[in-house]
């Protein structure tokens, strides 16, 4: 099945709009309820989801990070964040951050769509360096790697999915 979507960069102004919001709520907590690593497990807890899409549509307005978004032509289906770090040290690279596109979008070539439009939108802010990490046990690597990411390191059993179920968190960075 295609899904045609388009990559779009939130303007700030444009960040705290009711219906983004709510498309990106609804996308979050379907890629939570559909087994995806995007900070929570199942069921979706969605007042946390909402608090955390909060802050983080905040920074955008604040000029603070980047957001790219997909949209279907009807709605927003996807999205992922460049986040800046906060210091001048680090001003040279972001973190790629808040990567899902909706279910209902997967396996579409949706989420290479966002990757290469967030990466160009990192070309745009004259980047040199996206960093981001992945949950192990899913195969995510086998999405990344393709598109230019590298593993760079492991923090052993960083993320407890359950309090039997631990994972790592695996960093990948990618050279622009």
């Amino acid at each position: 099945m295609e899904v045609r979507v388009k990559y779009l960069v939130t303007e700030p102004e444009e960040a705290l709009g009711p219906g983004l919001r709510a498309d990106l709520l609804d996308t979050w907590v379907a890629a939570t309820n559909a087994g995806g690593a995007v900070g929570y497990t199942a069921p979706a807890p969605v007042e946390q989801i909402a608090e955390n899409l909060d802050g983080a549509l905040g920074r955008v307005a604040a000029g603070l990070d980047l957001l790219g978004v997909l949209h279907n032509g009807e709605r927003y289906v996807g999205m992922g964040m460049l986040v800046n770090r906060g210091s001048g040290l680090q001003a040279h690279w972001r973190t790629v951050l808040r990567v899902m596109v909706h279910p209902q979008c997967q396996g579409t070539g949706a989420g290479r769509i966002l990757m290469e439009g967030l990466r160009g939108s990192a070309v745009d802010l004259g980047l040199e360096q996206l960093q981001l990490t992945i949950r192990s046990g899913l195969g995510l690597e086998k999405f990344y790697v393709p598109l230019g990411y590298r593993v760079v390191g492991t923090h052993p059993r960083a993320i407890r999915v359950s309090p039997t179920d631990y994972r790592d968190e695996i960093t990948l960075v990618m050279d622009l």
